[in-house]
C-alpha cells in the first residue's frame, strides 16, 4: 500500500470528478419509470434501469444501468464489459460469512492474503475496483484481466467493481458488497502509513458498521525482514508494474522485486514502495495451491521460469 494510494487503492479522481450529463437524464428518467432514455452527448437511447428491470433478467449485453449486476454476461467477458459491480471469478456459495480483501493484484496484496489463509477463519472474497473507461487498477497499471487470471489461479471469489465519473467511491464498494452473502471483516493490506489507515477508518466506517462487519490489517507493523520472508515462501514472482518518482532511475517495468532490487534503490525510496515510487504484479499463476491449506508453492517445489504475460 502507498501513499498514492491512501484513498482507497483506486483512482479517487475519477469518483469525484464531475458527474456526465447522461447520469441526470438517466436519474430524471428512471423516476418518471421510464425505459429509455437519450444519451446527451451521443444521441443514442439508453435503456433506464426500471426499464431493465421489467425485463425481468439480465440480457447479457454489459448494460450501463444493469440492475442484475451482469449475471448474464459470460464470466470471462465481464471484466472488459461490466458496468455495475459484477463477480469475475465464481461467487461464494451463501453460508458462512466471509472475509472481503481489498486487492490491487500486488505484493502486499499477496501478502494480506496469506496471512488470511495463514488464520484460516472463514472465507476468502478478493474485492478490486478498476476505472470503467481504461478497465485498468490504478497505480498498479494492470489490466483488470491480469487480476482475474489471479482469482482463478488462487480458486477464490473476486468481486470486480468498476468506477465511474461521479459516483462517490465509498457508493460503489457499498453497491459491490449488497453482492457477498455475508461480510465478516473488511481487510486491507496497509504496512504501515497512519494516514492511509485513518482514511479507511473513516470514510468505511458507516458502511462496516451497516454490515456487521470489522476493519482488518493484518499486516498493520510487521517488519520488512518478516513480508520478505513471507513472500518468498510463497514462490510467487512479483514484477514490477509501474514506477514514478524517486525510483524511476533505479527500477523498470518488468524489474523482479526480491532482495536484489530492494539493495540497489537509493537512499529516500522505500524498500516495499510503500511511497508510491513502484508496484507490483504478483504473478500466482505460475505456481500451484498447496493442497493442505491454500498456502502457495511453486510446481514441482521450484520457483517457476517466467513466461509471458498475454494481458500485458
Amino acid at each position: 500500500m502507498t501513499a498514492t494510494e491512501a484513498v482507497g487503492d483506486t483512482d479517487h479522481s475519477a469518483a469525484e470528478a464531475p458527474a456526465p450529463a447522461w447520469r441526470e437524464a438517466h436519474r430524471r428518467a428512471n423516476e418518471a419509470g421510464k425505459a429509455l432514455y437519450r444519451d446527451p452527448r451521443t444521441g443514442l437511447l439508453v435503456f433506464t434501469e426500471a426499464g431493465l428491470k421489467r425485463r425481468g433478467a439480465c440480457c447479457g449485453s454489459g448494460c450501463r444501468h444493469c440492475p442484475y449486476h451482469h449475471e448474464g454476461v459470460e464470466l470471462g467477458d465481464r471484466g472488459r464489459r461490466a458496468q455495475r459491480p459484477t463477480w469475475l471469478a465464481p461467487a461464494p456459495s451463501a453460508g458462512e460469512a466471509a472475509d472481503v480483501l481489498f486487492w490491487s493484484g500486488g505484493k502486499d496484496s499477496l501478502l494480506a492474503y496469506r496471512r488470511l489463509i495463514g488464520e484460516d477463519a472463514r472465507p476468502v472474497v478478493l474485492l478490486t475496483t478498476f476505472s470503467g473507461a481504461t478497465r485498468r487498477v490504478a497505480h498498479q497499471e494492470v489490466h483488470i484481466d491480469s487480476v482475474t487470471r489471479q482469482a482463478e489461479a488462487l480458486g477464490v471469489p473476486l468481486l470486480g467493481v468498476p468506477l465511474h465519473a461521479g459516483i462517490p467511491y465509498v457508493d460503489h464498494i457499498a453497491d459491490a458488497l449488497e453482492l457477498v452473502p455475508g461480510v465478516a471483516r473488511i481487510v486491507f493490506g496497509d504496512l504501515h502509513l497512519e494516514h492511509i489507515r485513518h482514511w479507511r477508518a473513516t470514510a468505511l466506517a458507516g458502511l462496516a458498521r451497516a454490515l456487521g462487519a470489522k476493519l482488518h490489517f493484518p499486516l498493520w507493523g510487521a517488519s520488512y525482514k518478516e513480508l520478505m520472508a513471507d513472500l518468498e515462501a510463497s514462490g510467487v514472482p512479483c514484477r514490477v508494474s509501474a514506477v514514478t518518482g524517486s525510483a524511476a532511475d533505479s527500477v523498470r517495468v518488468g524489474d523482479s522485486f526480491g532482495r536484489e532490487m530492494m539493495a540497489r534503490l537509493p537512499a529516500g525510496v522505500d524498500a516495499f514502495g510503500e511511497n508510491g515510487e513502484f508496484h507490483t504484479l504478483a504473478r500466482v499463476w505460475e505456481v500451484s495451491p498447496d493442497e493442505t491449506g491454500g498456502v502457495l508453492v511453486p510446481r514441482g517445489g521450484t520457483r517457476p521460469c517466467e513466461r509471458p504475460d498475454p494481458t500485458r
